[in-house]
């Protein structure tokens, strides 16, 4: 009894809660009073009741929303019937048809939303709120209810790309001196090689660094995008050389240096700096989702430092490889399954050759070489085992080569990274050993990292091939890497 009470209460506090939001839109979309003040008045309180609910209510809300207030459906079908029949009235009466087809089109919520955008804080509020959908909507059991609020979340997007086009950004650099809102800021956000203590934040802002962020001028003090660029003589294999020493010290792979508390005493040489290293962009706001920002952030800050630093002539990301490492345990256990169930694969992971190799690092109570392999990047042993760390080097690489290059999802590369970089029109340049060694870096992509290289005269052709005919831009040194101009293949989905 007592569980069937707590049912009912809570079941209660549901209804009174949709009782409730119900009548609140109901008053926001009433149009007794359409005057410019009303519907300031309205966007304001639709905001603060919004914030004042529990992340379940808010998605219970929006769905109210989505659905009561979106699209008049049955408007939306006969307008395009009227577009069909008005075919043979002429063009006049086709347009006038076609613009009122098209303003059925726009959900009855648009307005609120670009209303709330006019406040103070208002769009920020949307990118938030959209974030909210965006965190939530997996969770969402009702297929209904998830198709109406990813239709919310595409509206939302919809005016949110006409909003943040580069020219209402604002390119800033930010420094030591910089207000300490914006360099905690530049802290909390990072989110690519996370900020250890204030010294590792002091060095990421000082000499022969730079950091730049994207500003709305809606959201002043909050940044959008944040670009970390190390300036150094040559085009960086080691996230280490980068984090934990000074302007120009290369160190050998796998090297973990230690930390250099000295640098921020030292001072620019221009003449030394040729190259840029991107090596950490990170897009702050998830409500942003799916507008391309950090091009244009790159594109920017290569003419900021191209004026800044005459010398200057290589650009260069350098990049984590995230799934990599997942994709090769997936890899490996079909190629189990393959064995198991007698099946020969196609293109098996592992050549012949490799397997040999891995015979001298194997357990002896392990007879299958892909899972001991397996074995080895599960526990980390091989890290620990110069041997074991030498026979794995070429394997890792050509399978890197191969997750990077070749596999592909819908005609694109599989790796986000990849794919943002390609996108850019940048070249898939050069894979490092042993270039991130820190857990993260060893959990994501066995420790390897990745450039990306910016060949200026050539990006626009480049990311135009990329997009229009997935064609890939590689270094010989990566097309070649485990043969792969023979093993390329496209597993779109």
């Amino acid at each position: 009894m007592a569980i069937m009470n707590g049912g009912d209460t809570h079941m209660k506090k549901r209804t009174l809660f949709t009782e409730r939001a119900s009548d609140f839109l109901e008053s926001v979309f009433s149009s007794s009073d359409v005057s410019i003040l009303s519907s300031e008045v309205k966007s304001r309180d639709f905001c603060q009741f919004y914030n004042n609910l529990e992340t379940k209510e808010r998605m219970v809300f929006l769905s109210m929303l989505a659905r009561q207030y979106g699209l008049h459906q049955d408007i939306v079908l006969e307008t395009a019937k009227n577009v069909i029949a008005s075919e043979e009235r002429g063009d006049a009466v086709i347009l006038r048809v076609e613009e009122r087809l098209r303003q059925s089109l726009v959900p009855q919520y648009q307005q609120l939303f670009r209303n709330v955008s006019r406040h103070e804080g208002g769009v920020k509020f949307l990118v938030d709120m959209r974030a909210d959908i965006l965190t939530n909507i997996t969770s969402i059991s009702n297929e209904t209810d998830s198709a109406y609020l990813r239709s919310t979340s595409n509206s939302v997007r919809d005016l949110l790309t006409l909003w943040f086009t580069v020219g209402f950004l604002n390119l800033q650099r930010v420094t030591w001196e910089s207000p300490c809102d914006m360099v905690q800021k530049v802290s909390d956000y990072e989110a690519v090689h996370p900020i250890r203590n204030w010294t590792d934040l002091k060095r990421r802002v000082g000499p022969y660094r730079r950091c730049f962020v994207f500003t709305h001028s809606s959201m002043p003090r909050e940044p959008v995008v944040v670009l970390h660029t190390a300036l150094t003589n040559e085009i960086t294999k080691s996230i280490h050389s980068i984090l934990q020493t000074g302007q120009f010290k290369p160190i050998r792979d796998g090297e973990v240096p230690e930390e250099d508390l000295s640098v921020n005493s030292e001072t620019e040489d221009s003449s030394k700096i040729t190259t840029a290293i991107f090596y950490s962009i990170t897009s702050t706001q998830k409500g942003l989702q799916g507008i391309d920002l950090g091009n244009y952030l790159i594109k920017q800050v290569v003419r900021e430092l191209q004026s800044e630093f005459p010398r200057i002539y290589q650009f260069s990301s350098l990049s984590p490889i995230p799934g990599f490492k997942e994709w090769l345990i997936m890899e490996i256990n079909r190629n189990l399954h393959a064995d198991d169930i007698g099946e020969t694969m196609e293109n098996p992971l592992l050549l012949d050759s490799e397997i040999e190799k891995l015979k001298s690092v194997s357990s002896s109570d392990c007879t299958n070489m892909y899972e001991a392999l397996k074995r080895l990047l599960t526990t980390h042993e091989w890290v620990s085992r110069e041997h074991t760390c030498k026979i794995l080097q070429s394997i890792l690489l050509r399978l890197c080569a191969r997750y990077l290059y070749i596999e592909k999802r819908r005609g694109y590369a599989l790796n986000p990274v990849a794919n943002f970089h390609l996108s850019n029109g940048a070249v898939l340049w050069r894979i490092n050993w042993l270039s991130d060694m820190s857990m993260r870096g060893i959990n994501q992509s066995c420790g390897m990292m990745v450039n990306y290289r910016y060949f200026l005269d050539n990006t626009t052709e480049n990311s135009k091939r990329y997009l229009e005919n997935h064609h890939i831009e590689a270094s010989p040194e990566i097309v070649e890497l485990g043969s792969l101009k023979n093993l390329k293949k496209d597993t779109d989905e």
